[in-house]
């Protein structure tokens, strides 16, 4: 028999239509990971309910999940479900909840930063929910940006302590699995974020990226057209480094440098560059029908749900807890 492929599992908050830093700092990833992998992705809507946004709806579920697929997710080799639709999740969350000190939620950088803002007991909690996610699902590898690696590591401490009391190796120890590009920078030379109003959607008009990248702020000490640039200072060459390769990037950092080229020469590459990556993002999106994408949702959730129900099944049999999860 073959060996089972190794489990990724990660979530994204649904925040509606996704952007070119959603993609590079956690799509791409995904999507790599896919081919020789168990890979469960989640719609991570409890955790939104602990920011200061709106609360999730049902088009911005669906418009981010639509993106997934748009980037190349594929439903026949991953799980797609709903976070608020796995109960399994949230009583692994409580039973984990009373064996984990309090201490060790606190010491969560986001909780400090938070600390005086009168936070909710779910704030306090989130990293412990984001550690039920991973362990319902038994997950191996989590692809997380690097502000979340002490949760992760919060996970793993929790897992350690379980294991202990159970006196076997219930959930395994995930690891991190990171971008090679956590932080894209956006249009006005900050990261990119939908919050912000510096991003480009990862569905675009193709006009609309030709007119944003004109705007944006280029090296401010090459005033003139004829000045010498330096791609080091430019905020542009920083979303020229991940969305062009090497051969592209080395005559235009040479033109900058030269006078050779201005900025809207370099501008105008990259847009090109950006809708030529976009085009069948659109393309795959334009192709799915809502009931589609809301029928994958429903057959990934029931998937997920019967893997979860498995693990409380082990959890509640090394608590003593009688009857069927």
């Amino acid at each position: 028999m073959n060996a089972p492929l190794p489990r990724v599992i990660s979530g994204m908050r649904p925040t509606g239509a996704l952007h070119l830093g959603h993609y590079h700092g956690v799509l791409k990833t995904w999507v790599s990971l896919q081919a020789e992998h168990d890979c469960r992705f989640f719609v991570a809507d409890w955790h939104a309910l602990t920011g200061p946004q709106a609360l999730p709806h049902d088009d911005a579920v669906y418009e981010m999940v639509v993106d997934w697929l748009a980037a190349g997710i594929d439903p026949e080799r991953a799980t797609l479900f709903l976070q608020s639709r796995m109960p399994e999740h949230a009583e692994l969350f409580t039973l984990l909840a009373m064996h984990t000190p309090v201490a060790w939620l606190e010491r969560v950088p986001g909780y400090r930063e938070r600390a005086e803002d009168h936070p909710s007991y779910g704030l306090l909690g989130y990293p412990l929910l984001q550690a039920a996610d991973i362990l319902a699902h038994k997950g191996e590898w989590v692809p997380v940006g690097q502000d979340q690696a002490a949760h992760l590591e919060l996970t793993r401490e929790v897992a350690r302590r379980f294991n202990h009391r159970a006196g076997r190796a219930i959930f395994p120890m995930p690891q991190a699995r990171f971008s090679d590009a956590p932080r894209l920078t956006g249009l006005d030379g900050q990261k990119m974020s939908k919050s912000a109003g510096n991003a480009i959607a990862m569905r675009e008009a193709p006009a609309n990226v030709h007119a944003k990248l004109r705007a944006m702020p280029t090296d401010p000490q090459r005033v003139h057209r004829h000045d010498a640039g330096d791609p080091g200072r430019c905020p542009v060459w920083a979303l020229h480094e991940v969305v062009c390769d090497a051969t592209e990037r080395q005559p235009l950092a040479q033109g900058c440098r030269t006078a050779q080229i201005g900025c809207l020469d370099c501008k105008g590459v990259l847009a090109d560059r950006i809708v030529a990556q976009q085009q069948p993002w659109r393309e795959r999106a334009a192709a799915l029908e809502p009931k589609q994408v809301h029928w994958l949702v429903e057959v990934g959730t029931e998937r997920a749900r019967a893997y979860a129900r498995k693990t409380l099944r082990e959890v509640r049999e090394v608590l003593s807890f009688q009857g069927d999860a």
